[in-house]
C-alpha cells in the first residue's frame, strides 16, 4: 500500500505543481504579451510621429494634443525628448542627400550611411536593424515628389521597461513554483491522509473478510465430504465442492493482492529466470496434460533477471494458473522464456488455445475482476484478479506486461531488463 500511496502522491504534487505552472504561464505570459504589444504600439507612434514632422521633435512643431491623440490623455509633450533617434533623406535617384543626426551619440556617419542604404534597398515601410548590439526600428516614407526619408529610433529606452517586466516575471514564476511545490510535498500527506486512511481500512477489510469466510467455507466442504459419504456423489454435492472451491481460490486471490499492497518491500537481486520459470511449469505439467491438453517448454537456460525470487516463482504460477484454467478442451499451453543480447531484454511468454478470442479488447484482462460477459454470468469466463496481481508485479520489477491474440492462441508477454 505504501508504494501505491507514494506513487498516488507524488502524481497529485505533480499534477497540483503544472496547473500552477499553466496559471503562471497564462497570467505572466498575457501580462508580457501585452507589455510588449503596449511597447511596440510606442515605437511605431514615435516613428509616425517623426515622420510626419519631417524627422524631427522640437517644441513648435509637436503640439500637446498631437502627443495625446498618440500615446494617450496622460502623456505629456515633454516625454517625447527622451527618444534617441537620427534620420536619412534621399532623393528620387537614390542619393543621401541629408542626414540628422543630432539627436543620436552612438552611431557615427559612416554606420549611419550603411544602415541608410540597406533600409533604402528593403523597399520596406517598417524594419529593424541591430548596430553596437543596439535594435533600431526604422520607418521609411516615400513622398509624392519621388524622395525618400527613412526615420531610425533606438528600441532601447521603450522596450527596457517591457525586457525588465519578463525578467521579473520569470523570477517571481519560478520562486512562486518552487515555494508552491515545497510546500505541497510538506503538506501533501496531510491532504491525502483520508485516502491514506480509506485505503488502509479497505485492505484491513479484505484480509479480515477473508479469514472470516474461510471457516464457514470449511465446515460446508466438510459437510459436502460426510453428505457424500453417507449418501454418495451426486450433481448437488459436486456443484457444492466447485463453488466452495471457487469461493476459496477468490479469496486467497484476494488475500494475496491485500498482502502484497500491505507489504510492497521487496528484495530485488539477480536471480535464476530460467529455474524459477521451470520450476513452476513442472508443477503444473502433470495438471494441465491429466486434462487431456497439450504442454510445452521452451526456456533458455541461464537467463537472469533482477527480481525478487518468490513473487517472480509466484507470475509464473499466476500465469500457468490462468492459462491453464481458461485454455479450450483439447487445446494447448505453452511456455516460452529467451533473451534478446541485442536489446538487452528477457521475454516471458504465456500461451493457451482460445477460440473465441479474436474480437476481445485484452488490455481490459488486467482489471480486476474483469469478464467478457456483461450478464455475470458465473459459466462465462472472467479473469479474476490473478492478471492484475501479475501486473502490479511485473511493474514492481519494472518491467511491461500485455496481451496478444494470434492464430487461436492467446499469449501474455512480459518483458524484463537483462542482467549479467
Amino acid at each position: 500500500m505504501a508504494t501505491m500511496i507514494q506513487k498516488f502522491r507524488r502524481r497529485f504534487i505533480a499534477i497540483s505543481t503544472c496547473s500552477l505552472f499553466v496559471v503562471l504561464l497564462t497570467i505572466l505570459g498575457g501580462m508580457l504579451g501585452v507589455s510588449y504589444y503596449k511597447a511596440s504600439q510606442q515605437v511605431t507612434n514615435v516613428l509616425n510621429v517623426l515622420a510626419s514632422h519631417d524627422g524631427q521633435i522640437d517644441k513648435d512643431s509637436v503640439t500637446q494634443v498631437t502627443v495625446q491623440k498618440r500615446f494617450g490623455p496622460n502623456t505629456s509633450k515633454e516625454s517625447l525628448f527622451q527618444y534617441r533617434y537620427f534620420s536619412v533623406f534621399f532623393d528620387k535617384s537614390g542619393d543621401i542627400t541629408k542626414i540628422d543626426s543630432g539627436h543620436i551619440a552612438t552611431v557615427d556617419q559612416d554606420a549611419i550611411t550603411d544602415m541608410a542604404h540597406w533600409a533604402y534597398k528593403q523597399k520596406k515601410e517598417r524594419g529593424h536593424t541591430d548596430y553596437g548590439g543596439t535594435t533600431y526600428a526604422y520607418k521609411l516614407t516615400k513622398k509624392s515628389n519621388g524622395k525618400v526619408s527613412i526615420i531610425f529610433l533606438d528600441e532601447s529606452v521603450i522596450m527596457a521597461s517591457a525586457n525588465e517586466l519578463m525578467k521579473i516575471a520569470a523570477a517571481m514564476g519560478i520562486v512562486s513554483l518552487l515555494l508552491f511545490t515545497l510546500v505541497l510535498i510538506a503538506f501533501s500527506n496531510r491532504a491525502i491522509q483520508p485516502i491514506i486512511e480509506a485505503e488502509k481500512r479497505q485492505k484491513e477489510f479484505i484480509t479480515n473478510a477473508g479469514h472470516e469466510l474461510k471457516t464457514p467455507l470449511a465446515i460446508i466442504e466438510t459437510n459436502t465430504e460426510l453428505s457424500e459419504m453417507i449418501s454418495g456423489e451426486t450433481e448437488w454435492t459436486t456443484s457444492n465442492k466447485q463453488q466452495v472451491a471457487r469461493l476459496t481460490r477468490l479469496i486467497n486471490n484476494l488475500i494475496s493482492l491485500a498482502r502484497f499492497d500491505e507489504q510492497p518491500e521487496m528484495t530485488i537481486a539477480t536471480i535464476d529466470a530460467s529455474a524459477a520459470v521451470q520450476r513452476a511449469a513442472d508443477s503444473f505439467e502433470a495438471m494441465i496434460t491429466h486434462e487431456g491438453k497439450g504442454f510445452s517448454t521452451n526456456i533458455a537456460p541461464g537467463v537472469k533477471v533482477r527480481a525478487d525470487e518468490n513473487y517472480f516463482y509466484e507470475l509464473c504460477n499466476i500465469l500457468l494458473d490462468n492459462a491453464n484454467k481458461y485454455c479450450d478442451d483439447g487445446g494447448k499451453v505453452s511456455v516460452l522464456l529467451r533473451e534478446n543480447k541485442t536489446t538487452r531484454a528477457v521475454t516471458l511468454e504465456v500461451g493457451n488455445t482460445y477460440a473465441e478470442g479474436k474480437e476481445i479488447d485484452y488490455t481490459k484482462f488486467f482489471n480486476r475482476f474483469y469478464r467478457d460477459d456483461t450478464s455475470h454470468n458465473s459459466k462465462k469466463r472472467g479473469y479474476g484478479i490473478g492478471l492484475s496481481m501479475a501486473q502490479t508485479l511485473v511493474h514492481a520489477f519494472k518491467g511491461k506486461i500485455s496481451a496478444r491474440y494470434k492464430n487461436q492462441t492467446l499469449y501474455f508477454t512480459i518483458r524484463l531488463k537483462m542482467t549479467k
